[in-house]
């Protein structure tokens, strides 16, 4: 299939650029993926269309204050967006300046805190702080907000660009459609006989990055470092045997689950994946899932549409911009069931 397939009309003013005053009061368009049925709801009403026995899967990553603003010993400025946690001085980052740093640069934050480069790997750079990364960022670091949300960070944001549950530090995206939950839904889920579990997946930079190819199979995804349990494995199994559905909330915690099933049988995983799921990929874990709406001719767009069907994804999104949902990450959310025939 083409990239250009997955292209659709948004209009500028359906991206949303802050979340809605509660978590819980997004829209919900559902999509059946075997009939390509279409309902509008809201998100609250998410609970009725889980059933008692099913199992939720979350993603449990924390986002980390990964932007931050400094300048060469020249005087440039440099903005540094970390990818990837090395260690506790170490990081793989992104860094945007006049002229990329060479090796030995210092790139200096604040009076106490600077970073030398140490490494250039591809698109990224490797940095050492004469600090712990994780206080630096406590400190200095900004919310890296997306892309095409095209305003400074605000201090609400470090609390809306995190999901209630997150608890790894290491994402430097947020799994967004864990942004519609609140405590008192989790604790109606759980009520309702509704089991939930919980992967790792350190969100990358790269989920922003344009598809630069014409067609999909020639795409090469980034890698992303991702853990799932074998107490994660045994619920899911337990699930499968009395007849529940694993709903996965995110593209994140299905790229987890199925990167552990890559072979067929899901195992415990623990390391990178670079897994690509467009129309054509089996899916071997996941039933239904809970998703954002995503980018024109992005990866993501592309798993909702190899889960569900290409028609019916491509059509659903056609009726969400009609009827004004928004769209992204502090946008509206779906809930899909997988079309077994896509």
């Amino acid at each position: 299939m083409r990239v250009a397939d997955f292209n659709f009309e948004l209009p500028d003013n359906l991206i949303a650029r802050y979340p809605l005053q509660n978590r819980t009061a997004s829209r919900l368009l559902v999509l059946d993926g075997p009939s390509g049925k279409i309902d509008h709801k809201h998100f609250t009403d998410l609970l009725s269309y889980l059933n008692t026995g099913d199992l939720m899967v979350f993603n449990n990553t924390k986002v980390i204050a990964a932007r931050l603003f400094g300048q060469k010993e020249t005087g440039g400025k440099v903005e540094v967006l970390i990818e990837r946690l090395l260690d506790t001085y170490k990081v793989l980052a992104h860094v945007k300046a006049s002229k990329a740093p060479k090796e030995e640069t210092v790139i200096v934050f604040n009076e106490q805190i600077q970073a030398t480069m140490l490494a250039r790997h591809g698109s990224l750079f490797e940095l050492v702080f004469n600090q712990p990364v994780l206080e630096i960022l406590e400190q200095i670091g900004h919310v890296p907000l997306p892309p095409y949300i095209d305003r400074s960070d605000e201090l609400a944001d470090k609390q809306r660009y995190q999901t209630v549950y997150a608890k790894n530090e290491g994402a430097v995206a947020a799994p967004t459609a864990g942004l519609h939950f609140d405590e008192a839904l989790l604790a109606a889920i759980k009520e309702k006989g509704i089991d939930t579990a919980f992967v790792t997946l350190h969100v990358g930079a790269g989920t922003f990055q344009p598809v630069r190819v014409e067609t999909i199979e020639d795409h090469h995804m980034h890698k992303e470092w991702l853990e799932v349990s074998a107490q994660v494995v045994k619920v899911i199994k337990d699930c499968k045997k009395r007849g529940g559905r694993v709903i996965a909330v995110g593209t994140t915690s299905v790229r987890s689950l199925e990167t552990a099933a890559l072979e067929g049988e899901l195992k415990p995983f623990s390391g990178d994946t670079d897994i690509f799921l467009y129309p054509g990929k089996p899916f071997h874990v996941v039933d239904a899932l809970v998703t954002n709406f995503h980018l024109p001719e992005s990866t993501l767009l592309m798993l909702v549409s190899a889960f569900a069907g290409y028609d019916a994804v491509m059509e659903a999104y056609k009726v969400a911009v009609a009827e004004q949902y928004r769209f992204f990450s502090y946008g509206d959310a779906m809930f899909i069931t997988r079309n077994p025939k896509a």
